[in-house]
């Protein structure tokens, strides 16, 4: 790793250095800091309910203190079980306080994944909201034994939802505001006062769960010094362009808090900063248009949001006036998209690169170089990355040859819980490969041209086939299956099932087929489109095959255009 040398070092702006150094802090931190500059500015608006910084740090304090009584101590796994809402930010933030490690199950997961997840992190305590089916859901986890204790937050305390469900029945389990209300009332919330621990950048802040090679995801170890340096590359990098002005920003929040890209490059740097965030738990293009309209100055999305808000009637009138910054992440923006929201809007989309086991700090593409959009930027101040062969990954390639991306820097994960030939894989020469096919041209700019794995990005959203493809497998119909990502006007990519039926098998339709993967998959991972096949492709030495099938879909979309 040669910093020193980096092409990119001329992009940056004045006074901004590739090798800035990134301290590090303990992630919690932010919240007292921040209720000390600013204990009166708004820190999150969520439907009826407004949070200031001085408010938001009393309530994640009681929260620290409910969780420490309750037997959180350094390094207990704390579920959380939660969609965007203020419930969020108080339990993910008090379980750090506390010095447990949270644990981020998505409301997406299907039960087998999130029964995988539990079991794997050993968390044994959940907090969930009564949001649609959510605890309804995590009470059948009680019920199974998985979970020994589960706290949830009624939802209708942040104002009336037409999202609102029922709470679990025949379980026992703890209401958030009772849980709070049994630690005793505190003057102030000090760091320093007994019965919270000491937290060093070395504990276990998170455990993030990405696609596993096994078809169940793998979870991903990212330490206070992974989160924060993240955070602090990430602010370096925009305060340098001038894009955050500090406690002056209204951020528009619909990314799903339990995604690492609005966790820490929205969430965490929305804190640190002093920025308002407003928050929902549902994106709606008309929403986001009259929150823009009604004085948002920041929107990060990702494309299947800036997709559907360009498709909305008489965008060409609304009025962006407010917005000074905006955002699409998560996934590739098409390039046509891009420049009508530019038209719409006035501002370039400028997208980056990052990843779960990057915390997810990468790259950026340069506000000066719209030109560049269709790669994926430059390394953030404190990253850097490299290029090697594919066929030996200690050595690096010259500029313009294609290879695996490798990335270094105090942000990425120091590895995965329970993985250790995963990990072994993982790492070369210090850095971390990415599985991201791609190369970098003269000045510094990296361009991905493929993905060495599988991996679906759906509407911003990681969707892995090999665990669509274990759920397929347990139709009693199913004798084979492959699942490939084909186009998808929407999202970008979904996914497409072939499948080839057992013997004298009644014909699958592809209705029948996400009926029955309801209970096992979430909405994002749910085939787009099945093709029944008399047999699938296989390689010389007998294996089933998607290249076949790629190439098949790649030939349609030609013949199509």
């Amino acid at each position: 790793m040669d910093l020193a040398a980096a092409p990119w070092r001329a992009l940056y702006p004045a006074g901004l250095s590739p090798d800035a150094r990134l301290a590090g802090f303990a992630v919690h931190a932010i919240v007292d800091e921040a209720a000390g500059k600013w204990p009166d500015r708004a820190a999150a608006i969520f439907r009826d309910t407004t949070l200031t910084f001085g408010e938001l740090a009393a309530q994640v304090d009681r929260t620290a203190r409910a969780f420490r009584e309750a037997g959180v101590e350094s390094g207990t796994r704390v579920a959380l079980l939660l969609p965007n809402t203020l419930y969020h930010l108080l339990a993910f933030f008090g379980a750090l306080k506390a010095g447990g490690t949270v644990v981020h199950l998505s409301p997406l997961d299907g039960g087998a994944v999130l029964r995988h997840k539990l079991a794997d992190s050993g968390a044994r305590l959940v907090v969930t909201t009564n949001i649609g089916d959510l605890a309804v859901r995590a009470g059948d986890f009680v019920r199974a034994g998985l979970v020994e204790r589960l706290i949830v937050g009624d939802d209708a305390a942040y104002g009336p939802s037409p999202l609102t469900g029922a709470m679990p029945q025949d379980c026992d389990f703890n209401d958030f505001a009772a849980f709070l209300d049994s630690v005793s009332e505190t003057v102030d919330s000090v760091p320093e006062e007994p019965g919270l621990p000491d937290v060093t950048l070395d504990d276990l802040a998170l455990l993030q769960y990405t696609g596993g090679t096994t078809g169940m995801p793998k979870g991903a170890m990212l330490t206070h010094r992974n989160l924060s340096t993240a955070v602090e590359s990430y602010d370096l990098w925009f305060d340098a362009w001038g894009l955050m002005r500090e406690a002056q920003e209204r951020v528009l929040l619909f990314l799903p808090l339990f995604h690492i890209y609005s966790l820490s490059a929205v969430m965490l740097r929305c804190v640190r900063g002093g920025q308002t965030m407003i928050i929902h738990t549902r994106f709606d293009a008309g929403t986001a248009l009259a929150e823009i309209e009604a004085g948002a100055t920041s929107f990060p999305g990702v494309p299947t949001m800036w997709i559907a808000i360009s498709a909305m009637a008489g965008v060409e009138k609304r009025d962006f006036s407010s917005l000074r910054y905006c955002a699409s992440g998560g996934a590739p923006l098409a390039v046509e998209t891009a420049r009508r929201l530019k038209a719409i809007t006035g501002h370039d989309l400028l997208g980056g690169w990052g990843m779960t086991e990057t915390s997810p700090a990468g790259t950026n593409i340069p506000p000066t170089r719209p030109d560049k959009v269709g790669t994926i930027g430059v390394p953030l101040p404190g990253i850097f990355l490299d290029i090697v062969a594919l066929e030996d990954p200690q050595r690096v390639l010259p500029h313009g040859e294609i290879g695996e991306l490798r990335v270094f820097g105090p942000n990425v994960t120091v590895g995965y819980l329970n993985q250790p030939a995963e990990n072994a894989r993982a790492f070369s020469g210090g850095g971390f490969l990415t599985g991201d096919i791609g190369f970098m041209d003269e000045e510094g700019f990296f361009t991905i041209v493929d993905r060495k794995k599988d991996m679906i990005l759906s509407g911003g959203f990681n969707v892995y086939p090999q665990l669509i493809e274990q759920m397929i497998y347990e139709h009693p119909d199913v004798e084979e299956v492959l699942v490939i990502g084909i186009a998808d006007a929407y999202r970008g990519e979904a996914a497409k099932a072939f499948v080839k039926l057992r013997a004298g098998a009644a014909a699958l339709s592809l209705e029948a087929l996400r009926a029955f993967l309801k209970d096992r998959l979430g909405p994002h991972e749910m085939p787009a489109a099945l093709e029944l096949r008399d047999a699938l492709p296989r390689t010389p030495v007998g294996k089933l095959s998607k290249i076949e099938l790629k190439q098949e879909e790649a030939a349609r979309i030609a013949r199509a255009s």
